[in-house]
This record gives C-alpha cells, sequence and structure tokens, in this order.
C-alpha cells in the first residue's frame, strides 16, 4: 500500500488542503521527494512535466517554512512567466493554510506593485531576469532564503540563464536548503546541479510506459481573427462529445466562456481564481453531462480526471511538448478514441511544427487540408 502524505510527514493543514482540491494520495515523484526535504536535505530530482512535481517540491517547503519567518523565506526560480504564474497558482491554497504568502515575479508587467508583494511574501517564485530587477533597485533581499528550488533547471540552462542564476545563487543564503528539478541530470546541467548542492539526495522518476492512446491529432492553421469562429465550428460538430479547451490564462478563460455563451454554445471555466465550491461545480456540471465543454488553464485541468473526453482542443498553444502531450492525453482513456486539436497561429508555427516533429506528428502538421486553414 502506498503511503499517504501523512504517513511521508506532512502536516495536518496541508493534507487537509489537498484533500479540499481532491488530492489524497502522493503521486510517485512526491513519495520520493517529500521525506528527505522535509528532513532538510538538498535534492536532486529528474522527473519530467507533468508528474506532480511541483506539489513535490511545494508541500514540504510549505512545512518547512515557519509563519514569522523573515522574508522571504523560500525562493523558486523557474524559466517562463508561464511556469511562475502555475507553479503559484497550484500552491496558493496549500501556503495559505499554513499562513503563508506566495507571490509571482516575471516581466511583462508593471514593477512596482510586484516588488512591493515579493518584499512582504514568505515565498518567491520568480524568472531570473525579472528577479534581477528587483535586485538591483534594493526592492527585495535575498539574505534570508533558507530554500531554494530551481525548476525545470536543464530549460533554464537552455535559455541562456546560468549567468543570471549564478549571481542570484550567490545572494541566497550559504546555508539554504537547494531542491533541484530537471528532465536530465546528465552533462553541464548535472555540473551545475552539484555546483548549488550539498550532498544531495538524487531521485529519478522515470514514469511506466502506457499504451499508446487511441487520438488522432489535427493542427488548424488559423488567424488570429478566426479563431473563435473555427472554435464554434469544433464545437458544433455532431461528431464531438465532452470536450475540454486549453487557454492559457484564467482571464482568458472566463473571457472565452462569456463569448461561447453568446454563440448559443454553454461552458464553464475551470482556473485558481475559482473557489473550491465553484471548481467543484464547474466540474460535477461537466461531468453530469449538463455542459459538454469545459475551458480551462493547464494548471486548473491537472486536478481533473474525467471519463469519456471526446475531444481536447488547444485553443491557446501549449508551452512546449510537454504541456501539449498532457493536455491531448486527456482523450483516449481506457481504450476509448479520443481527438485533439491545435490551433496554429502563424507566429505560433515553428515552436508548434517542432512540437509535432518531437511527436512523429509531422504528417498531421502538414496536412493543412485535413486541419482546415482558416485565414485571419
Amino acid at each position: 500500500m502506498s503511503p499517504s502524505f501523512a504517513d511521508l510527514g506532512v502536516s495536518k493543514p496541508v493534507v487537509s488542503a489537498l484533500a479540499e482540491r481532491g488530492i489524497s494520495a502522493p503521486f510517485a515523484v512526491q513519495r520520493l521527494v517529500v521525506a528527505d526535504v522535509l528532513a532538510g536535505r538538498d535534492v536532486l530530482a529528474q522527473s519530467p512535466t507533468g508528474s506532480g512535481k511541483t506539489l513535490a517540491f511545494g508541500i514540504p517547503m510549505v512545512d518547512r517554512i515557519a509563519a514569522d519567518a523573515r522574508r522571504p523565506a523560500a525562493l523558486v526560480l523557474a524559466p517562463t512567466r508561464e511556469l511562475a504564474s502555475q507553479i503559484v497558482d497550484e500552491l496558493e491554497a496549500i501556503a495559505h493554510s499554513r499562513a503563508l504568502s506566495i507571490t509571482a515575479v516575471y516581466g511583462g508587467v508593471g514593477i512596482t506593485r510586484q516588488a512591493k508583494l515579493a518584499a512582504r511574501a514568505h515565498i518567491v517564485v520568480a524568472t531570473p531576469g525579472r528577479l534581477e530587477d528587483l535586485l538591483q533597485r534594493g526592492d527585495i533581499t535575498l539574505a534570508h532564503v533558507r530554500l531554494l528550488v530551481l525548476d525545470e533547471a536543464d530549460r533554464m540552462l537552455d535559455m541562456g540563464f546560468k549567468p543570471a542564476v549564478d549571481r542570484i545563487v550567490k545572494k541566497t543564503n550559504a546555508q539554504r536548503q537547494t531542491l533541484f528539478f530537471s528532465a536530465t541530470l546528465e552533462g553541464e546541467v548535472g555540473r551545475v546541479a552539484k555546483a548549488y548542492t550539498d550532498h544531495p539526495q538524487r531521485h529519478v522518476h522515470a514514469p511506466k510506459a502506457e499504451s499508446k492512446p487511441d487520438i488522432a491529432h489535427r493542427f488548424v492553421h488559423i488567424g488570429h481573427d478566426a479563431k473563435l469562429g473555427a472554435l464554434v465550428e469544433e464545437l458544433r460538430s455532431s461528431e464531438r462529445g465532452r470536450t475540454l479547451v486549453f487557454v492559457r490564462t484564467k482571464r482568458g478563460a472566463d473571457r472565452l466562456v462569456k463569448r461561447l455563451h453568446t454563440k448559443s454554445l454553454p461552458a464553464v471555466a475551470m482556473h485558481g481564481n475559482k473557489s473550491q465550491s465553484q471548481r467543484q461545480k464547474a466540474l460535477a456540471r461537466f461531468e453530469s453531462g449538463d455542459i459538454d465543454t469545459l475551458v480551462a488553464t493547464d494548471v486548473a485541468a491537472r486536478g481533473i480526471d474525467v471519463a469519456d473526453i471526446t475531444h481536447v482542443i488547444n485553443f491557446d498553444a501549449p508551452e512546449d511538448r510537454d504541456a501539449y502531450v498532457h493536455r491531448i492525453g486527456r482523450t483516449g482513456r481506457a481504450g476509448a478514441t479520443g481527438e485533439g486539436v491545435s490551433f496554429v497561429m502563424p507566429e505560433q508555427r515553428r515552436d508548434m511544427r517542432k512540437i509535432a516533429l518531437d511527436l512523429g506528428l509531422d504528417r498531421e502538421f502538414e496536412a493543412t487540408a485535413g486541419g482546415r486553414r482558416h485565414a485571419a
């Protein structure tokens, strides 16, 4: 029998917060990592996206920080603003259960409000570039950081962030605990991991291979102004059943639901700004068939395990290959067939083509006739 979160040493408030989200049993990577982190050890973890790694470091991190600790007490470095936002969305409830505050720091938005929130937060989740901006302005200190997490460290190195990460790590407390999560621990990534950690526990999580699901993949090459019309066309198809539509942002999810209602297509939204009761109500309506279209962000969808989803539609393109697999994998389960549809705008063609090639879907990607090309 697999250990529970309580068996791993997780506190009652955090166990309760997880239970409220319908999370009762640890995933494999969480079973591997949580106890070591709670024991104060440095950890190197090789684990793919979508494996539950955010909670693997987030759960014990929250339990390791005291509410009266000098702030920020923990720092999570992430390669992109999307990932930083997702981490905050996923950890907010468990942080609040221990009276801790958590905030995201990334570029592309106003720096003044971010600086105020970051200075007061127990946990800061940041991209390296914007964090360095705050440090240079004197808005934040890392002197009290006793727990440092590098998430998707291999991607940070690929994106050229190593010099910035080196400078940031030097500004943290030398006695800190360091958790290093990466899809690989070989080569340069392994050397960097060794430099940042002290006698770490090493864990490799390789998910078991499953039988290949029966999913038809379709790529719709489209202009931005035609996206809504194309989605309406997909949703009015007589061949579809329960459908999951992915968008990038919480605001985008709400906006899309409203726009679908004006087209007489009822839908519900699931994202991190919804209360627990709102999320449960939306999911219940989707599961019962009262509503057959659910619009969700990546993080919100992680808690969704609904049978008989016939279609997954990427209204907004996935961030990377792992996100594509995680999204489309919601259909074609338990021997059923499914269809994955991705809208590809001209500026996304290169990135989406790379994802398709990596997954052996180059023929499907180029079959624009089958994907129905829509002009802007």
